[in-house]
């Protein structure tokens, strides 16, 4: 199969690999692309998920949460930073929060097609195509999650909407020193991006498949060591990236001496609670989104020598 300069462009953005081992390993699989992300990675070249791309989406992040119970996030694309920092895009953002909080949809298409609160003589999707015809540009609801609770849920926006959190835990006690203990947790989920909330939601199947992958690392790595060393340094391996990929496993950011789990039980404690961290949800504004860039590709296919 011919490799083309766009594929070694998009293994490049998946997996931050140079351009050259992302043709390596184009060529190396018959240009399949998740055996080349595979390959890179048993090859040390490539972490798991790894966004090396540019995010140049632009929009805001913006989340709303009612008595303390229900709360929804929401993410609204522009085509520029301008228009986000706009008022009047600012003010849309926050009805369409707003309308995802009374929301009973479950999906954007079902969202899209409900009365618009602030108008119930239009539907979501009618009052975006008109904020599209009064501000000029391509506005986009990317998506939503709604979130109710019997305990607590807080919201946590960072960098004036780049990022937006949601925080969920049960409790039997909701206080000013709890909500603020669960801000902390949203802000190290905005700064630290874990995966999980704990080791019990990481499936086995993820469990095995990292192992494979840190196994021919480690002999790539080091080809003369016996098996039962290989061994011990991936249990070694495994532990570190789930303290890295779990939030409650994590080092609490304001106190390195303390994971998240243990902050969240002294404060408990100190309030005489028992809080349970269950769910948060992340959005980061264009997370996954890249507008075109021509020169880069440009310079891909030059090194090629295409």
């Amino acid at each position: 199969m011919a490799i083309t300069a766009s594929m070694v462009k998009e293994l490049r953005e998946m997996t931050g690999a140079g351009m050259m081992d992302c043709k390596k390993a184009l060529n190396e699989t018959n240009g399949n692309m998740d055996e080349a992300v595979e390959y890179l990675r048993k090859n040390g070249q490539a972490k798991a998920d790894k966004k090396a791309g540019r995010i140049a989406a632009e929009g805001l992040v913006k989340a709303v949460v009612k008595d303390d119970k229900v709360a929804a996030i929401v993410e609204v694309n522009s085509e520029t930073d301008f228009v986000a920092k706009n008022a009047d895009f600012q003010a849309y953002v926050e009805e369409v929060a707003n309308q995802a909080v009374a929301t009973e949809a479950a999906d954007m298409d079902a969202f899209l097609s409900e009365a618009w609160l602030a108008d119930n003589t239009k539907t979501v999707k009618d009052a975006l195509t008109e904020k599209i015809a009064v501000i000029g540009e391509n506005l986009s609801i990317r998506r939503f999650e709604k979130v109710v609770t019997d305990g607590c849920v807080v919201p946590y926006i960072h960098g004036g909407g780049r990022i937006g959190v949601l925080v969920e835990a049960e409790t039997d006690v909701i206080n000013d020193e709890i909500k603020a203990c669960l801000k902390n947790v949203a802000m190290q989920v905005a700064a630290m991006s874990p995966k999980y909330v704990s080791r019990d939601e990481v499936s086995a199947e993820y469990l095995e498949h990292e192992k494979e992958i840190l196994l021919a690392q480690a002999k790539t790595e080091n080809p003369e060591k016996p098996d039962n060393i290989i061994e011990k340094m991936i249990i070694g391996r495994l532990n570190k990236e789930l303290k890295e990929i779990c939030l409650l496993d994590q080092a609490y950011v304001q106190d390195g001496d303390l994971s998240v789990a243990k902050y969240v039980e002294k404060v408990a404690k100190e309030n005489g609670a028992n809080v349970t961290v269950k769910k948060f949800v992340r959005f980061e504004t264009g997370e996954g989104l890249e507008k075109k860039n021509e020169d880069f590709a440009a310079e891909v296919a030059a090194q090629m020598g295409n």
